[in-house]
């Protein structure tokens, strides 16, 4: 093989070896693997906008892989689309501020069909695999020289496919060619418009995760049975970046230092069901709540100041201050503003049919009143500032550089196996605490498990 990018890319996934992975790493990928099995089976029981991905899943007939939270078993690549629908639909997985992304919301969803379907896969070759798939999704991200969003298109599944296809790739052992195989036939079905972010009653937004975990199940599965792919897909000249960044990228990000640093490490784990850019402005406001007891009757005005990320989360604003879904309404500033300092906490119960046309939420979301900041030290897309300002004249302000769960301010294991314990008793076949408990200990411990398909199962 050639030494371009995307071959020494994939010769980095194909010889990336549990014993060669840090113990540091490991841990990490146990808590994303935590984190992101909890949201799957809440949404099992939770999102109605997954429903019609189970209700294909099953219809394609048994098979060896779960559907989480709901006792199925489908064919791989059907699991991957059902739990990749749910691994986003309660906007509560994992995200990475580096890229403003969710490396593992596609990546998850495929390692446990595959695991299922062509174990046993151990413990260390699964987080390895997790590992290195949640590597390349966030370096492919980091370096992009040109915002994908300026094509039109909406990067963050489209980022996480390619991670996916990757991790698939190491988990089936195939070698530096198919890799790039593998990684050629994810880039002949992966994309994601823009206008996902425009429209106000798709849901297409929370289920969107399917879409790349599917295809990366088939693509690695395709590359495996030797079906040929590029000889460059992301540096060709018709290739990934090319095609998504008028080719502007610098291709030493993607091959320098794999390996030697894991961005998995570095992930952040959303303490609110919402998107990770409204969760400053929800830190900030029930902050000032608590401390200043500020009563929502008596608010005159709120001031947000957003980034050029956190745009979206208040354009336009008459629908953010009122949105007509709840996939809209966790990607709203003003929604989730006014829902923190209305009812004082931000949960699972929180973003449901009925807040949506509560009175009280609505009249402080309308008070929202966004700038743009023109220059800020602050954590793109993930900090903020807020202004509250009284009828009776007076104010409270506040600011955060980067919002609760982020590598700097983490939420710990214990924490994350709260969280999973909450979300799992919310499954269509909810667990136990007790059972919960059992299986988030046990995931803490997959370096010992010798069949993580069948702790699944």
């Amino acid at each position: 093989m050639s030494a371009g990018t995307s071959d020494r890319l994939c010769t980095f996934v194909a010889g990336a070896a549990p014993d060669a992975v840090p113990a540091a790493t490991l841990h990490a990928a146990k808590r994303v693997l935590l984190d992101a099995a909890g949201v799957m089976m809440g949404a099992s029981g939770l999102a109605p906008e997954a429903r019609p991905f189970l209700a294909v899943a099953r219809a394609g007939g048994e098979g060896p892989s779960s559907i989480l939270g709901t006792g199925a078993h489908v064919a791989p690549a059907m699991a991957a689309l059902a739990n990749g629908a749910m691994a986003h639909a309660l906007d509560y997985e994992d995200a990475f501020d580096g890229t403003t992304g969710h490396p593992n919301a596609s990546l998850v969803p495929v390692l446990l069909a595959l695991a299922q379907s062509q174990g046993p896969v151990s413990g260390p070759r699964f987080l390895t695999a997790l590992a290195v798939g949640c590597e390349v999704s966030c370096r492919v991200g980091l370096a992009l020289r040109r915002q994908m969003e300026v094509g039109g298109w909406y990067p963050p599944p489209i980022q996480a496919g390619l991670g996916a296809v990757m991790g698939a790739a190491n988990l089936l052992g195939l070698d530096a060619r198919q890799t790039r195989d593998a990684l050629s036939l994810m880039l002949c079905q992966v994309t994601m418009p823009g206008e996902i972010k425009h429209s106000r009653d798709t849901v297409i937004r929370a289920v969107r995760e399917g879409f790349p975990a599917q295809a990366a199940v088939l693509s690695a599965l395709l590359a495996r049975e030797g079906v040929a792919g590029f000889e460059a897909p992301l540096e060709g000249k018709s290739g990934f970046y090319a095609l998504y960044a008028d080719g502007k990228f610098d291709p030493a990000v993607l091959t320098s230092g794999p390996g030697e640093t894991w961005c998995i490490e570095q992930m952040t784990f959303k303490p609110w069901p919402s998107c990770r850019g409204t969760h400053p402005f929800i830190e900030l406001a029930l902050d000032l709540r608590a401390r200043h007891g500020i009563a929502p009757a008596s608010i005159a005005e709120i001031v947000v100041e957003v980034d050029d990320v956190q745009q979206m989360l208040v354009d336009p604003l008459a629908r953010k201050q009122a949105p007509a879904t709840v996939i809209d309404a966790k990607f709203s500033v003003p929604f989730c503003t006014a829902i923190a300092l209305v009812r004082g906490a931000v949960t699972l119960d929180t973003f449901v049919a009925a807040s949506l046309t509560d009175p009280a939420v609505l009249a402080v979301a309308g008070k929202v009143r966004p700038t743009v900041a023109s220059a800020s030290t602050r954590q793109r897309g993930s900090g903020g500032a807020l202004t509250i300002r009284m009828t009776d004249g007076a104010s409270y302000s506040g600011e955060v550089h980067n919002a609760l769960g982020c590598p700097d301010r983490p939420l710990d294991d214990a924490a994350l196996i709260a969280k999973f314990s909450d979300c799992a008793g919310r499954a269509q076949m909810p667990l136990a605490e007790s059972e919960a408990g059992r299986m988030a200990g046990a995931i803490m411990q997959l370096e010992t498990c010798a069949d993580v398909g069948a702790l699944f199962a």
